[in-house]
């Protein structure tokens, strides 16, 4: 039966897929996703005619992707990866192959004992030539190197995880006498989860996997490996009695070692053989857990780099260079919930562009409005400032979000003056095309307001929401040509880096005082405005 799997750092979820399948937010879907990015109902997946599976993609605002390409409609193939929002689906079409995780325990609370004898795992080093004397030293490096590449024969440039995770524990399979096998990889928290079984004989595949806590808690802690050739009566898991339980008489257990981290660990067990398994086996697994956990970070690190790129594009229209990779290295999150935050809230609005445009063509006007867009939110990722949408020709930016920053209204400020600079010689390039010069009005306001992601799941975007950016619309709209409108909020948190003038109050819509504003000559280095160095330009 096919099934979508899904995959996170903690754990693995199976869906034996129907003929309709709902994906989705909401929990009457047959498979609900808790992803705030992920849309009420985002997708569905349906049986065709054919026997086959069909991915429709139902309109979603963050879309849904088969590998690197958004798709609204696509037929699935075994091993493909969806992803949707921040969530990864694994289409399996024959998952017979892969037994369910559900039947893999590992038995807590199991007694530790002595170690008598421990093996390190194999480093991979390999002594000069002329150094070699001893023909077992010869031998032992000889079938290291036929492990190593038989084992990258088989996993060749496989990326995919799943698949690779398999192919390795059929070539240990294929190496080593075992009638089971499981690979587990470290969570988070670093604790070995199953994600791949292997049985040698089909007709058991259903049978539970009881693995003990006392040898993978061993191989955890000291990172070596561990052969116990008669589990039963070894005097290192006495007290381990899910051991006994089953009555394995031979198990090998390895770390899956990148460096030093611990990747994850292998397990081989034989059921039906006393010593079915010698130190020159342990030996060789040890060497294709070393081969393997080169495979598997590689894999890791090419999703990483896909998931990076992905994300990248997502973000970099909205912020800055360096708020994008922070993003991308999980330094930066965005909050999904809301949270109330001090925020300096900038709009730029362009003065009398609809009348400039009246009788211009459309091509035209997209082409001036993605220039001055384009010259204007550089400046604006320069100060570390966050674009929250264009509004016809009009800019809205905020300051101190996602990433709190006590600076933020003196960025605002000083990301207004230096857009007045571009604007001159934005409009200077205009000049030389016997092109009108373009003006812009800018209102600033600080003010606590909930930032997070907001609005339904088809318009789903990080903005923020309250009373302060209604005000920094009004302020907007005071602002004349060419002018910079700053709330008395703004002015007392950047007023020792800005020249300003106080104006008279103002009353805007929506407000029942009055509103005391100042109007920005310039920051105090004595850029932008030529006023900028009059002292009676500093504010009250």
């Amino acid at each position: 039966m096919a099934k979508l799997i899904l995959l996170t750092s903690e754990e693995r979820a199976e869906f034996d897929l129907a003929a309709v399948n709902t994906i989705g937010r909401h929990p009457e879907n047959t498979i609900q996703i808790l992803d705030r990015i992920i849309s009420k109902e985002h997708a569905h997946v349906l049986r065709t005619a054919d026997n086959r599976f069909l991915l429709k993609d139902l309109g979603s605002l963050n879309g849904t992707f088969v590998g690197e390409d958004r798709v609204s409609e696509r037929i699935l193939k075994d091993g493909d990866e969806i992803s949707l929002g921040a969530s990864r689906l694994l289409f399996r079409e024959d998952p017979g192959s892969a037994p369910p995780l559900s039947r893999v325990t590992i038995a807590p609370g199991m007694a530790q004992s002595h170690i008598r004898q421990r093996i390190a795992a194999d480093t991979g080093q390999f002594r000069p030539e002329k150094e070699i004397a001893e023909l077992e030293i010869l031998r032992r490096d000889y079938e290291r190197l036929r492990i190593a590449h038989e084992l990258a024969q088989a996993v060749g440039a496989e990326l995919d995880l799943d698949r690779l995770l398999r192919k390795i524990l059929d070539k240990a399979f294929e190496l080593l006498p075992a009638d089971r096998g499981v690979i587990m990889l470290m969570n988070d928290q670093g604790v070995p989860v199953p994600h791949v079984t292997k049985h040698n004989n089909e007709r058991a595949a259903n049978e539970e996997i009881i693995l003990s806590n006392s040898i993978l808690s061993e191989v955890v802690r000291e990172k070596q490996a561990v052969l116990s050739s008669d589990a039963t009566v070894d005097s290192r898991f006495s007290g381990a009695h899910s051991i006994i339980m089953q009555g394995i008489r031979s198990t090998m257990c390895v770390p899956l070692l990148h460096g030093t981290e611990l990747l994850g660990i292998m397990h081989l067990d034989s059921q039906f053989a006393t010593n079915a398994f010698t130190e020159k086996d342990l030996q060789l697994f040890t060497g294709i857990a070393t081969q393997a956990a080169i495979a598997i970070q590689n894999a890791r690190l090419a999703h990483k780099i896909e998931w990076e790129a992905r994300t990248r594009a997502q973000f970099q229209r909205f912020f800055s260079p360096g708020m994008v990779e922070q993003m991308v290295e999980g330094k930066l999150k965005l909050d999904s919930v809301g949270e109330a935050r001090e925020v300096t809230i900038m709009f730029a609005d362009i003065r009398g562009f609809t009348a400039m445009t009246e009788n211009a063509n459309a091509h035209d006007i997209v082409s001036v409005l993605n220039e001055y867009f384009e010259t204007m939110v550089e400046v604006l990722f320069r100060h570390e400032g966050t674009l929250d949408k264009y509004v016809g020709d009009e800019i809205m930016a905020l300051f101190g979000v996602p990433r709190a920053n006590d600076e933020a209204a003196c960025l605002a400020v000083e990301c207004a003056v230096e857009m007045m600079s571009a604007l001159k010689d934005f409009n200077r390039t205009r000049s030389t095309r016997n092109l009108p010069p373009l003006s812009i009005g800018i209102g600033i306001n600080t003010g606590t307001c909930v930032y997070g992601a907001i609005g339904s799941s088809k318009t789903l975007q990080y903005t923020v929401i309250g009373d302060p950016v209604n005000t920094a619309s009004r302020l907007c709209s005071l602002a004349g040509a060419n002018e910079i409108i700053i709330s008395e909020a703004t002015y007392l948190q950047a007023s020792h880096r800005i020249d300003a003038l106080a104006l008279p109050k103002a009353r805007v819509k929506g407000k029942l005082k009055e509103l005391s504003i100042y109007r920005v000559a310039g920051v105090r280095d004595g850029s932008w405005g030529p006023e900028s160095t009059d002292p009676n330009m500093r504010g009250p």
